[in-house]
């Protein structure tokens, strides 16, 4: 997982805004599907990185459920 998203979700954690994370998620879960349908390259390393990602927001969404 790359710091900045892991220093973006943190701060969004801290504000309790759990809205931006589900932008988030979703934006991320949008790029893995386009990343899906890449032809000519292979796209293996960015989508296992965008998988790593999605975990890292699910899992804060799910820590915000939890307060």
């Amino acid at each position: 997982m790359s710091l900045s998203i892991g220093l973006i979700v943190d701060g969004y954690v801290k504000l309790n805004d759990r809205s931006a994370l589900e932008n988030l998620l979703t934006h991320r879960r949008e790029l893995l599907q386009k990343l899906n349908c890449v032809t000519g390259i292979d796209p293996k390393e960015a989508m296992a990185q965008v998988s790593q990602e999605i975990t890292v927001i699910e899992k804060a969404i799910a820590a915000l459920a939890r307060e």
